[in-house]
């Protein structure tokens, strides 16, 4: 959710540009199933222009509805959808609908954030029961204890004292990257297709054939470099990388380059027996290597999709990534038992007179 912030961020930056006032929508609580989990965002401008989404398109023409009184008053609400008798889902949507107004300070903060990778947290205060309650609306915290509310008509302190409201939390991780080591034709797509899928795109060339960024539509860097002298910066837990130089000496020498670095993922082009092979040279070359490294290395790189087109094997490279970095193993839906999103991760607290979260 992180880069749909990103670019809401991004969108409201233009839209202040041209004095055009704006609200933001956050789905807050879910009861029962629902096509987004919450967290998700939308930000709406006061010409009718909007960016990002709160469902799959049946909810958000009655949240610009009922945006329009908080246009209006400037008041946040909470708005209720129930979407039993409406959607597919048939969940009961909490959205908190608040001002969006924040200055240039707060914006470059999030830029300087999602820039340097940093994590940072979102706090939703808000009341199921009460349609309008004094104290509702978010507050962005970062690590280093600067933080801001989305709306600066209104005081944090004035939205941490009031009493009996729950405060929906949701961290902010880094946007997920990946890396592509390799510019042929294929590298190409995956960057394409990784880009649609929302993620950031780096691509990493030969400086002996070097590339320009404009080669590789979606991607947000390029860095021709050999593997003597790669550096990627800001390696994470959130960072994926494919090699695919379709070279099997330039591929040992780029695993040998990143034996270091702790990504999410590692994934290799080509056969399992080339993956054996060029796993046993990388071993002999690096007897030490850790088995949290070697664990995170995946090869040939996809799920059995039975892909064959360039498209069809970014599909299956980008659905393997996501099924690790989910912690998924992947099966028809149809198959799954209990609701499709199932996130523990999800903090929702009640907040208490005096108390802050």
């Amino acid at each position: 959710m992180t880069h749909e912030f990103k670019e809401i961020i991004e969108a409201y930056y233009i839209a202040k540009q041209q004095r055009i006032p704006a609200v933001m929508a956050t789905v807050v609580h879910v009861e029962g199933s629902s096509y987004r989990r919450p967290g998700v965002g939308m930000l709406i401008l006061q010409n009718g222009e909007a960016k990002g989404a709160v469902s799959g398109g049946c909810v958000e023409k009655e949240v610009f509805r009922q945006a329009q009184s908080v246009f209006k008053t400037g008041i946040p609400k909470i708005m209720t959808y129930d979407g039993k008798y409406r959607l597919g889902c048939e969940g009961v949507l909490y959205i908190l609908i608040e001002v969006f107004e924040v200055d240039d300070i707060a914006i470059n903060l999030i830029r300087e954030q999602l820039k340097s990778r940093n994590s940072f947290e979102i706090q939703s205060y808000y009341s199921k029961e009460i349609e309008y309650v004094k104290g509702i609306g978010s507050i962005v915290k970062f690590e280093n204890n600067k933080e801001f509310i989305f709306s600066d008509k209104i005081a944090i302190e004035a939205i941490q004292k009031e009493t009996s409201l729950t405060c929906f939390k949701r961290k902010m991780l880094p946007c997920f990257r990946l890396v592509i080591v390799g510019t042929e034709h294929d590298a190409v797509t995956l960057s394409q297709m990784a880009s649609t899928t929302g993620w950031e795109v780096e691509i990493v060339g030969s400086p002996k054939t070097p590339k320009q960024l404009k080669q590789f539509p979606g991607a947000n860097k390029i860095l021709n470099s050999s593997p003597e002298d790669l550096k990627i910066n800001h390696v994470d837990d959130q960072t994926a990388i494919v090699l695919m130089t379709h070279n099997f000496a330039k591929d040992l020498l780029y695993l040998q380059a990143l034996k270091d670095l702790k990504p999410a993922y590692i994934g290799l082009l080509g056969p399992a027996r080339r993956r054996e092979k060029l796993l046993s040279a990388f071993i002999e070359y690096f007897p030490e290597v850790t088995d949290r490294f070697m664990d995170i290395i995946h090869g040939p790189a996809g799920l059995n999709l039975g892909a064959e087109t360039p498209q069809e094997i970014a599909i299956s490279i980008i659905a393997e990534i996501l099924s690790v970095i989910r912690n998924e193993e992947p099966i028809p839906l149809q198959d799954k038992k209990g609701a499709i999103h199932d996130d523990p991760k999800n903090k929702v607290i009640n907040v208490f007179s005096n108390s802050k979260a």
